[in-house]
């Protein structure tokens, strides 16, 4: 590994630590000697890198550094590209256009020695076949989410019959060919998942539900993890 690159690994190595990571683990991770990674840390201290702590205890990076976004490695690098080639194949039209715009600014943005893993990739998402056809506006779905507001749906099942439904959206889910709402269903009192291409109608409530967005999803993750587990999953009072 050059030494440059060393450097850069450390950096990211602090950065998604979340307490302080000893030279040893530096150097296991990084398969150099120990020594080395305190060279390298003296000279990223030396260049202003904002590291705290010391041999033998651990070092920190500060939080508020902010290295150029132009330091990706070319692995980095390929799976930022790959991740959105699938999104621009598969997304609802905005994201799938803001992948696009993405891979465009990566290509522009990087150094020249680096467009080529952009021009000419050693990996691609395949072309997504036949995608279904959302029945409701997911770029504005996905605001709802963000900011907690309802959704009443009408919604066709396998078997067909239809229900109307007000929902209060979690996530949505992005498959080869179809998406899929999770959310609570006030009709049901509990989690259900929605087609997207089988909802009929939908309206935009401007009502906020009662649970915060996050504790929302962290609710909806533990019912998941309960149903992989095979347990009772909680009710949604219990989790909040």
């Amino acid at each position: 590994m050059r030494r440059a690159d060393r450097l850069f690994q450390i950096i990211q190595a602090l950065r998604r630590a979340p307490r302080p990571v000893t030279a040893a683990e530096l150097a296991a991770e990084l398969e150099v000697s120990t020594r080395s990674v305190y060279r390298d840390i003296a000279d990223l201290i030396g260049q202003r890198v904002p590291i705290r702590g010391e041999a033998g205890i651990g070092y920190l990076l500060d939080r508020d550094f902010d290295m150029p976004p132009l330091m990706l490695t070319p692995d980095e690098l390929e799976a930022a590209v790959l991740g959105a080639q699938w999104v621009a194949g598969r997304g609802d039209p905005v994201l799938a256009q803001a992948a696009r715009n993405l891979i465009a600014k990566i290509e522009t943005a990087v150094p020249e020695r680096l467009r080529p893993f952009i021009a000419e990739p050693a990996i691609g998402a395949p072309p997504a076949l036949n995608p279904a056809v959302d029945g409701l506006d997911i770029a504005r779905t996905r605001a709802w989410i963000r900011e907690g507001r309802k959704l009443r749906i009408r919604y066709r099942d396998q078997s067909g019959a239809e229900s109307t439904r007000i929902i209060w959206p979690v996530i949505i889910g992005y498959a080869e060919t179809i998406r899929l709402i999770a959310g609570w269903c006030e009709t049901r009192q509990a989690f259900r998942s929605f087609r997207t291409d089988r909802i009929m109608e939908a309206e935009f409530l401007e009502e906020r539900h009662a649970t915060r967005p996050g504790v929302l999803r962290a609710s909806w993750r533990r019912e998941m993890e309960a149903a992989r587990g095979s347990r009772p999953p909680p009710r949604l009072s219990e989790q909040q």
